[in-house]
């Protein structure tokens, strides 16, 4: 079977990240008024640097060694970004009487705090993140994420181990 070049499947990929994000900020946040949590604004940057290092493999067009090291990167990118998902996913789940106090803004966090504390927060999440803003056929939208993620990780194993 011929597949197409690891040059197109890494700017498939990238677009397919583009995507994503003009989706979650035009749509999500511009159209329907849906802000963004701290782990939502955590998977925005992982799905944005999924997306830059299949840009730059894409751009690049590597040698397969160099190729592999992309995928890697990729991989191990999309596993971090879809821990965020399923985080927020746990803590969507969790009894009400065990979710988090919601905290402030993620704008408030960099004006306040020191870059390492905010970013600290952000990671961790909090109510805000419970909270299901959005479903499509009973799944909340970081279940989506998780599942473009998983996605994007099958991409970069099979652009790892593509001969």
């Amino acid at each position: 079977m011929n597949f197409p070049s690891n040059r197109v499947i890494n700017l498939a990929a990238a677009v397919g990240c583009a995507l994503l994000i003009v989706v979650a900020i035009v749509y999500f946040q511009n159209h329907l008024g849906l802000e963004p949590c701290y782990l939502c604004i955590t998977q925005r940057v992982f799905v944005i640097g999924v997306g830059i290092i299949f840009l730059l493999a894409g751009l690049h067009n590597p040698s397969p060694s160099g190729q592999k090291v992309y995928s890697g990167l990729a991989l191990l990118t999309a596993v971090s970004g879809g821990y965020f998902s399923s985080k927020q996913l746990w803590l969507q789940g969790l009894p009400e009487e065990q979710v988090p106090a919601c905290g402030p803004p993620a704008d408030y966090l960099f004006d306040a705090f020191p870059a390492s504390e905010a970013i600290a927060m952000l990671l961790r999440g909090d109510g805000s993140c419970a909270v299901v803003q959005w479903q499509l056929f009973g799944l909340s939208m970081p279940a989506w994420v998780l599942i473009c993620f998983s996605g994007l990780a099958l991409i970069a194993i099979f652009q790892l181990l593509r001969k």
